[in-house]
């Protein structure tokens, strides 16, 4: 009797056992067209790395994420094991006790940190530690309608500098359609093209004033010319944009990266299939040089919550989804983004012409101003400037409330108190 109790009891424990260790692995993602490409991750590792794992990819918002997870740090329930943050979100982790987990020790045993684009890993650490990693490039592209280029002779590869890039607006204002749509993420994006900052690793706003105040200005000059337009509701990230005067064909150009094209314009443009190609970015001329034809805009990783019980699972999961080779040719050919991990870039795959683009290979381009891309100064000061110019600044500015300079001296003004 006693023997068979002593096995009743063990069965039940390894019974338990065996079901605490087959608990999901809950993962966190920022959009549906993520919660798509990760479910079809979880599949991929299931069949090809581990049968047993399981996971639970939930969606959320991109601004709902990073609040959930405020409630779960203040609250200590409801914790994920992997959690997609945009970096603009992660700045503000800087300013006390990081609530994820150090990567560096695993990143340097599998020898992967040089592996990945430097300016890209570099967001999801403190100069010290790396917390996550980079799941795209994020290059900025300048979308240009091919169509429309072609019907005025206008060579897109004779486009050197923002100069040249104003004369070509001249010429579609002729036919009453605008040469850009201008939107407030431009700002920084552009400021940090030309090697300057929003905010300096030291928490300096505007380092280079007079910089930001050239490149704030050539924006509001565009749009005061009627040169450039801004959408209906201030954002080109807006759905309604792409379904009105994108598709209208009310604007030439537009600039993003690499992620905007791959999903949102390919996304909710779909009729404008083969009338848009990609190029670098005009540079900006200062004193005879010309800057880098690239810049990067926003871009997620994915981290380890520090609180997660299955921290093991979570790291081999994370590192496979973001080095395997067919997990990085489905992020891009799934229209997700282009991969910030460096061996993908020799992917065949990841370099043949897109038909949405004209035939065009964006991943070539990409790979050719991979090394361009603009590095960025984390600070816990920086999202707080980003959506200040966002909700406010940029559009004083714009409508002329005020001139680009006093826009930009009361914008530093209010960060620095």
């Amino acid at each position: 009797m006693m023997n068979k109790l002593k096995h009743t009891a063990f069965g039940l424990f390894a019974l338990l056992t065996l079901n605490l260790c087959a608990a999901p692995v809950e993962i966190w993602i920022s959009s549906q067209q993520d919660k798509d490409y990760y479910d079809k991750m979880v599949e991929l590792y299931q069949a090809g790395v581990d049968e047993d794992f399981s996971a639970l990819v939930m969606a959320y918002g991109f601004r709902e994420l990073p609040d959930k997870l405020s409630v779960v740090i203040k609250t200590g329930e409801g914790a994920p094991d992997i959690v997609q943050l945009d970096e603009i979100f992660f700045g503000p982790y800087l300013a006390g006790e990081i609530p994820f987990v150090d990567l560096t020790g695993r990143l340097k045993k599998d020898k992967l940190i040089e592996k990945f684009s430097k300016p890209r890993i570099e967001l999801f650490s403190d100069g010290k530690k790396i917390y996550g990693l980079p799941q795209s490039l994020s290059a900025m592209l300048l979308y240009y309608r091919v169509d429309l280029f072609k019907a005025r002779n206008i060579d897109p590869d004779a486009i050197v500098t923002w100069k040249d890039f104003r004369k070509v607006c001249e010429t579609f204002a002729e036919d009453n359609i605008f040469g850009l749509a201008v939107d407030p993420s431009q700002f920084e994006a552009l400021l940090r093209q030309r090697g300057s900052q929003i905010v300096s690793r030291s928490g300096e706003v505007l380092p280079d004033f007079d910089q930001a105040v050239e490149t704030l200005t050539y924006l509001v000059d565009l749009f005061e010319n009627e040169l450039a337009m801004t959408p209906e509701r201030g954002s080109i990230f807006d759905p309604l944009f792409f379904s009105g005067s994108v598709e209208n064909g009310d604007v030439a150009c537009m600039i993003g990266a690499d992620w905007f094209g791959l999903d949102m314009l390919q996304q909710f443009a779909p009729n404008m299939a083969g009338k848009f190609a990609v190029r670098p970015l005009p540079a900006w001329e200062n004193k005879g040089k010309l800057s880098a034809r690239t810049s990067a805009f926003a871009g997620q990783g994915l981290l380890i919550y520090k609180e997660s019980d299955q921290v093991e699972e979570s790291w081999k999961f994370l590192k496979w989804v973001m080095t395997d080779k067919e997990a990085n040719r489905l992020r891009f050919t799934m229209g997700n983004s282009f991969p910030a991990y460096k061996p993908a870039w020799k992917d065949e795959e990841l370099l043949k012409g897109n038909d949405y683009f004209a035939g065009k290979p964006m991943g070539k381009v990409l790979v050719e101003i991979a090394d361009e891309v603009s590095g960025v100064d984390m600070h816990p000061k920086r999202p707080q400037a980003l959506f200040m110019m966002q909700e406010n600044y940029f559009s004083s500015a714009l409508y002329g409330n005020q001139s680009p300079k006093e826009t930009l001296l009361e914008f530093k003004k209010t960060l620095d108190q």
